[in-house]
């Protein structure tokens, strides 16, 4: 038998193939894809690879996997990369398929841990791209705490047409605006044709974005990587900075748990406010904490709201994409101000090796006075954070808005009731709604959809309408992370499981009130006592298939909407 040296840098698992002649077959078989004895005793990691054509999101991904794969093995580690999935939202959006979207996180998450336990791998280095891959690969490590870091795609450049930037949310308000006869063909077919000018993950800071400013934010990315662009270099030395940083990971025994503290979780809410990031983020906080083991409520994000302080002028309510945050100075610059200002809990450890006070050590304190990316955090857009969490008769365990940047902040009139979103669209474009209506999209749930569709086909046309803040929109279903307006998802508890909102009539009276936190069905207690006595839960859409099986297995989207 070959003389491996010294195990130590391996876990007890990989350790073991060294070890025995019993282990020869393992030996072997890893031979066949190119290890020789003095590999054996090297970390084996994980690549997990979410490249595919199916996006422009994940485009690029396949040469950010290959750079970090070999940078670990210059580093002295072994790569072993594997594939793992991804759907893409802006194409599946307003169809049956977005019903797979959320799905496809645990998808993700299942399939990088079920082939890191099963390889018995010594850390794991994830490379994603579109929304759920990002969510999907922190479940994953969380679960698995072995040494992980996640890289980030990048973002998409913006889109340019008649002096105005572009991103996928342009063509979705597009559509209605062309339906209103406010916008002609021409324009629509060049809105459409220059929204999406190469790779990167949807450009705003919508959900791709909000979740990898999270991820520097909690210290599970390097700093900056969060808002570089996906076509640009830097992208590239940083994935190579990240294989190079999962040995150093390896070799320190530091693992996801050991950053994934509450206060980290914190830290990314804090930044998510700033940055005026997408309401999926609460989702994703609340599904990854819950597999890190920290206790992590609707209660916490509401909490954190009240001091943090919306600073960062960015799409989709504001003016900017995320390379023009990155520009201005990007994650790192947008920490050290909230740090400076005593709301980032500048002990927490980072991939780094070191603090996240160490890490901003030498960044500036304030923006630079020739952009107005980043508001000098005494001068906010907001005081208070975006995000918000809703509570009332038609949504006891709670429900998420975005509430800052509204004409209106409060709204009562008549419900509008829709069991899925294909009827509600129907409704809005054959011009079916009026000022002063409140939508109510139900069935839409983690259990009732299956799978929690995004609403942008709808809220967008709804703006193009002309109509964003003249009327209101609830659901027990999402919203894309480039929705705004005075719209109202998470509903909790969902339609399917019995929630109020399955109790809501036509006409019914509604009230959103975002300054008093409030979602509010306007009819008397008696008659809700009549309307859930005669209830009865629909059949389930589904009954075969992952989407059957993702119905069973969801938990609320109070907790999350995961299954694992």
């Amino acid at each position: 038998m070959a003389n491996f040296g010294d195990t130590k840098g391996l876990n007890k698992r990989s350790r073991a193939i060294t070890e025995g002649d019993n282990r020869a077959p393992n030996r072997a078989m890893l031979r066949a894809v190119g290890f020789d004895d003095d590999d054996f005793k090297k970390p084996i990691v994980a690549v997990a690879n979410g490249y595919s054509n199916i996006t422009p999101c994940n485009a690029g991904l396949g040469e950010l996997a290959e750079a970090a794969s070999a940078a670990i093995h210059e580093a002295g580690g072994m790569p072993q990369m594997f594939g793992t999935i991804t759907v893409s939202d802006g194409i599946s959006m307003g169809t049956e398929g977005m019903k797979c979207s959320l799905v496809s996180r645990e998808v993700i998450a299942d399939s990088i841990e079920t082939v890191c336990r099963a390889q018995s791998m010594d850390g794991v280095i994830a490379v994603g791209g579109c929304d759920k891959n990002m969510p999907g690969a922190m479940i994953a490590l969380a679960r698995l705490n072995i040494p992980g870091v996640f890289v980030y795609g990048g973002t998409i450049k913006p889109g340019h047409y008649k002096g105005k930037d572009l991103t996928i949310v342009s063509i979705f308000e597009a559509v209605g605006e062309f339906g209103a006869g406010r916008i002609g063909r021409d324009d629509f077919c060049e809105i459409e044709r220059r929204s999406c000018p190469g790779k990167g993950s949807c450009g705003g800071m919508y959900t791709a974005n909000t979740m990898s400013s999270a991820f520097e934010a909690m210290g599970m990315s390097l700093p900056y990587s969060s808002t570089m662009a996906a076509e640009d270099a830097e992208k590239t030395e940083s994935a190579i900075q990240s294989g190079r940083t999962l040995l150093e990971l390896i070799r320190a025994d530091l693992k996801p748990r050991d950053i994934l503290t509450k206060k980290a979780f914190e830290n990314a809410i804090t930044v998510t406010m700033a940055v005026g990031g997408s309401t999926n983020a609460i989702l994703h906080l609340l599904a990854i904490a819950r597999a890190a083991e920290v206790e992590l409520t609707l209660d916490d994000f509401e909490r954190i709201r009240k001091n943090a302080p919306v600073f960062c002028d960015l799409k989709p309510s504001g003016k900017y994409v995320a390379t023009d945050l990155h520009r201005a100075g990007g994650i790192p610059l947008v920490m050290k101000m909230l740090l400076e200002a005593g709301l980032l809990h500048g002990e927490c450890m980072t991939i780094t090796g070191k603090t996240v006070a160490e890490n901003l050590r030498d960044i500036p304190s304030s923006p630079s006075a020739d952009q107005d990316v980043i508001r000098p955090i005494s001068a906010p857009l907001y005081q208070q954070g975006h995000l918000a969490i809703l509570r009332g008769n038609l949504a006891p365990e709670g429900a998420v808005a975005k509430i800052t940047g509204l004409a209106k902040k409060s709204i009562t009139g008549p419900a509008r009731v829709f069991d899925s979103e294909e009827d509600c669209m129907a409704a809005i474009m054959g011009d079916a709604i009026n000022a002063g209506d409140v939508l109510i999209i139900r069935y839409e749930g983690p259990k009732g959809g299956p799978g929690m569709r995004e609403m942008l086909s709808p809220t967008s046309a709804i703006i193009g309408k002309g109509l964003g803040d003249k009327v209101g929109f609830i659901t027990d279903g999402r919203f894309s992370g480039g929705t705004y307006g005075m719209v109202v998802g998470h509903v909790c508890p969902e339609a399917q499981v019995g929630g109020p909102i399955a109790l809501v009539e036509e006409g019914d009276s509604i009230t959103l009130d975002a300054d008093k936190l409030l979602l509010q069905l306007n009819v008397d207690d008696a008659e809700l006592k009549r309307r859930r006595a005669a209830w009865k839960a629909p059949a389930p859409r589904y009954t075969s298939g992952v989407l059957s099986k993702y119905a069973r297995l969801a938990s609320s989207a109070s907790e999350g909407a995961s299954t694992g």
